[in-house]
Parts: C-alpha cells; structure tokens; sequence
C-alpha cells in the first residue's frame, strides 16, 4: 500500500510518456503485492461457512470502485485536469475515506 501510495503522490509530478510508463509499471507491482494479501486476509477472517460470500462480497465492493472511479476520475479531469483527477482518486482509493 505504501508503494501504490507514493506512486499515486508522485504521479502528478512526474511529466513525460517515459515517467509515467515507470510509474505505472510500479503502481502496478504494488497492486499485485497488495491484492493476494487482501484476499488472504478476508479468507482467514470469515468463518469456513461463510468463506465464499466474504470473498465474493469483497470482490463486489473492490470492482464497483473500479466503475465510480472512472466515472469521478473522468469528470474531475474534465473539470480541472488530469493531474487534479489524480492526486484527488489516488488519495481516496489510498487512504480509503
């Protein structure tokens, strides 16, 4: 989390197709660090009864973010750029409020 954290902090910084082809590639290692270990931990947590449903409810919540991301990322750039759009989702989708 903290990789993806400082990816997304420094993005808006960073100018040029090279850059951000780093950046991206390293917000990408850290996604695929982070995402085993948030399944992991809410398959130990769930009851084996209930096991399948919290992954699966899990999993509904993380992708419909995905979607209304998009959306705000894509109406926040409109409004004020690609770097505001940015720095705004990244701390949202990092910190988690």
């Amino acid at each position: 989390m903290i990789l993806r954290a400082a990816t997304l902090g420094l993005l808006p910084l960073l100018h040029g197709f090279g850059w951000w082809a780093l950046a991206m590639s390293v917000l990408g290692l850290g996604t695929a660090l982070v995402y085993p270990t948030l399944l992991a931990t809410i398959a130990d947590v769930a009851h084996p009864d209930w096991r399948a449903s919290a992954v699966g409810v899990y999993r509904l919540w993380r992708d419909s973010g995905y979607a209304v991301g998009a959306l705000l990322a894509g109406a926040l750039a409109d409004l004020f750029g690609v770097s505001w759009a940015i720095v705004v989702k990244g701390d949202k989708k990092t910190y988690g409020y």
